[in-house]
């Protein structure tokens, strides 16, 4: 058993508030620092079947990744999705801390583990944070040594991130030797990218415009899928919790999956 503060400690000295992006919501955003925590389960996003699960898994703090609330409530009522499921946690008792982009950022965080388990090596920071040591910073970028075609290094990240499709921007033939790593939403770092000399740009999603931006400035990119870019890192965080809190039991969720399908046309009528 531990204490929301002493969790709370265990994930600032990892992925230190001050890495978060301006905009972000990360800390202890629902609880009481003093409240002892016996069971703690992690997920990447607060939905109503993690939430749901947490509640009947009688555990007293969520780890999310994604903050909840992430934007500016008014008001906390049941008329709108955040403020029921912050009022169902309320009443359940249960705190929720997120890190958010300081954990994307930090020396150990998602972009770290995304690039070494993509088989990248000379891992460095795509923008390096101010003043830190050259280790923390927006994104990562990396060598594939040897170079990789783009298929050859889309079935590496399919592999690593359990997911049986991804999709690409280029050609599949192409070789790849130096390659940056966003994990999430990373479509704006192609710019970033591009001038540190990357061949590619592994992201979760980017929107189409940033696509075709790519391919005309010559960059490929291995799309992954949002959920499947973040959500390994969050399973690893349940296991790094419990050796640092030992005592403390923790899981992560098992309810919440990525809300995308694939839908394959049986038909075969591509018109």
């Amino acid at each position: 058993m531990a204490s929301v503060a002493s969790v709370c400690e265990v994930l600032q000295q990892s992925a230190p508030h001050q890495l978060a992006e301006e905009w972000d919501n990360v800390g202890l955003l629902v609880g009481e620092s003093s409240r002892q925590v016996k069971r703690l389960m992690t997920c990447l996003t607060i939905t109503p079947a993690s939430a749901a699960e947490a509640v009947e898994e009688g555990v007293q703090m969520i780890i999310t990744h994604h903050p909840l609330p992430f934007r500016e409530l008014r008001r906390l009522t049941t008329e709108s999705t955040p403020g029921r499921l912050l009022l169902q946690l309320i009443e359940a008792g249960v705190a929720i801390y997120s890190s958010h982009t300081a954990f994307d950022s930090s020396e150990r965080g998602i972009n770290q583990q995304l690039a070494e388990g993509i088989g990248l090596a000379q891992v460095r920071p795509l923008l390096p944070a101010p003043g830190e040591h050259d280790l923390i910073g927006t994104g990562r970028v990396g060598e594939l040594d040897p170079p990789l075609s783009l298929d050859q290094l889309a079935s590496q990240v399919s592999d690593f991130l359990d997911t049986p499709q991804v999709q690409v921007v280029g050609k599949t033939d192409r070789q790849i030797q130096r390659a940056a790593v966003a994990c999430g939403s990373g479509g704006g770092l192609l710019e970033e990218a591009r001038k540190a000399g990357c061949d590619l740009l592994v992201t979760g999603e980017a929107r189409f415009h940033d696509c075709l931006e790519a391919e005309a400035a010559g960059l490929a990119i291995i799309l992954a899928g949002h959920f499947a870019s973040e959500r390994f890192a969050l399973e690893r965080l349940a296991l790094e919790i419990a050796e640092k809190l030992p005592g403390l039991e923790t899981f992560a969720s098992r309810r919440e999956s990525d809300p995308l399908r694939w839908i394959t046309n049986s038909s075969g009528n591509t018109g």
